[in-house]
């Protein structure tokens, strides 16, 4: 009776657990890919030394097999560089919204979110990428929420949808990116179409 009391639970930790040692079908066929080598970055990546700035180039690089690897590299570099840039030209030392209000009386230059959107696309736009794209965003414009801008980089020719968001205001002056489609905080609409939105409404208020 002792020895079934002592087991009983014993099993049940087991199972909770998963029984953690016994492999499943799927884990047995999966092929072994930590023991596969990744493939070498290319040159212009490679001379990256900052990871931040090496892991936003390969997202852009994989973006389509037509990115020059040398604009990916290069506009990952200027994204951050130049969110560090922008961050002390707003003086920037606050939350994002404790900073927008600041801006809103006066108390600071810039730093509102389609600030930094403008800033972006244009720095990144004077580098006149042949193999990228910069978009412009907005997200919040149809709900009580604040709306939000953020400027997006592509592949050239692709939608905004298949870009990257380039999103500095997020985070109060540090560089946030991801895939437009896993962002899960915002939808994005292309800025145009937002735009347009804004002038039918107000028509139709008169």
């Amino acid at each position: 009776m002792i020895r079934a009391v002592l087991i009983l639970p014993l099993l049940v930790a087991l199972a909770a657990c998963g029984a953690g040692d016994v492999p499943t079908r799927a884990q047995i066929d999966a092929p072994d890919l930590a023991a596969a080598a990744p493939d070498p970055d290319p040159a212009p990546i490679a001379a990256l030394t900052d990871q931040n700035t090496a892991q936003l180039a390969r997202l852009l690089l994989g973006l389509s097999p037509q990115v020059d690897p040398e604009e990916a590299a290069r506009a990952a570099s200027i994204a951050y560089s130049y969110t560090a840039q922008l961050k002390s030209e707003y003086g920037i030392t606050d939350p994002p919204l404790i900073h927008n209000a600041k801006v809103n009386a006066g108390l600071r230059p810039r730093g509102l979110c389609w600030h930094w959107a403008e800033d972006m696309e244009r720095r990144l736009k004077a580098e006149a990428f042949q193999t990228l794209e910069l978009h412009r965003a907005i997200a919040n414009h149809d709900n009580i929420l604040i709306d939000h801008s953020t400027a997006i980089i592509s592949a050239k020719g692709a939608t905004m949808f298949d870009g990257v968001i380039l999103d500095p205001w997020r985070k109060g002056g540090r560089l946030v990116w991801m895939p437009v489609l896993e962002d899960r905080r915002y939808g994005w609409r292309p800025r145009a179409e937002v735009l347009q939105y804004y002038r039918d409404r107000d028509t139709k208020r008169g």
